[in-house]
């Protein structure tokens, strides 16, 4: 009778390490994914006007799932050639003062916000057309410290390879005025019926007036408070006058040269 020497072959854990290679692959192609493509289509839009924003995606589905709340979505893209001086300078006048004069970050806002804050107060945040057009193009709206901290990056890149009048255009046709209305063009023809291109300093000043909260103001159910807060802006609108986005104003304070790390370091000395 022939006895065989050899072992039994154990062939448990055989395909563990394959398992964790497909793993290692997965996770680094996820990662190359989600830090390429953003930095393709910030450099992309530069010329390509963004064909849909994560705001307008996540509008649809929260109408979708609201049974009292109509399905809408109206926009028209229009160059900055085709927008109403009067509205640059109301969102410049009612949304971000500094908006010729920073890189992208409001440092002086961000200050005054970070000491009232410490203080308990609530004031008015920090965010700059650069910053919200950033929010708008790239990012869901939902708060949290990573958002924040992509935010910030997204918006050194707009300023960077952007410039005001493109970083201007995009956020004037992205922007939210209204539930499923996105972009100037399409607020001035559902509120007024008419082109961006031909609105008058009171009209500017009404759509400028519903940005900070679009779902709750808007030109058609206006509110004294609402008629408040459009003559404040068209007075700002007198003060500023005629804003060109092709310009470099001069600096006025050496703030207007500092970025968001002269911030953070300020931050850490307090």
């Amino acid at each position: 009778m022939h006895v065989s020497t050899k072992k039994p072959s154990i062939n448990c854990g055989r395909g563990r390490p394959r398992t964790i290679w497909r793993l290692g692959r997965f996770i680094w192609v996820m990662a190359l994914i989600l830090v390429v493509l953003p930095m393709l289509l910030l450099v992309a839009y530069k010329w390509v006007n963004p064909p849909l924003t994560p705001l307008m995606v996540q509008r649809f589905f929260q109408q979708v799932g609201d049974k009292d709340r109509k399905v809408n979505f109206e926009r028209d893209y229009v160059s900055i050639d085709e927008v109403s001086p009067n509205l640059v300078t109301a969102v410049i006048s009612s949304e971000d003062g500094r908006f010729m004069r920073h890189k992208g970050f409001d440092i002086p806002q961000l200050k005054q916000s970070y000491r009232e804050n410490k203080r308990g107060r609530r004031v008015r945040g920090g965010s700059t057309i650069s910053m919200q057009t950033a929010k708008n193009a790239f990012l869901p709206h939902k708060r949290s410290y990573l958002r924040k901290a992509l935010e910030a990056g997204f918006t050194i890149g707009v300023e960077k390879l952007w410039g005001k009048e493109r970083i201007m255009e995009v956020y004037l046709n992205i922007i939210e005025f209204g539930d499923g209305i996105y972009g100037c063009e399409a607020a001035s023809q559902h509120y007024f019926g008419h082109s961006a291109k031909t609105l008058s300093k009171h009209e500017a000043a009404q759509l400028a007036v519903t940005l900070p909260s679009p779902l709750k103001r808007n030109p058609g159910h206006q509110t004294p408070y609402f008629k408040k807060q459009t003559s404040l802006v068209e007075g700002r609108m007198t003060r500023y006058g005629h804003i060109d986005l092709k310009s470099k104003p001069r600096k006025k304070s050496n703030e207007d040269d500092e970025t968001l790390w002269d911030f953070i370091r300020w931050m850490r000395k307090q």
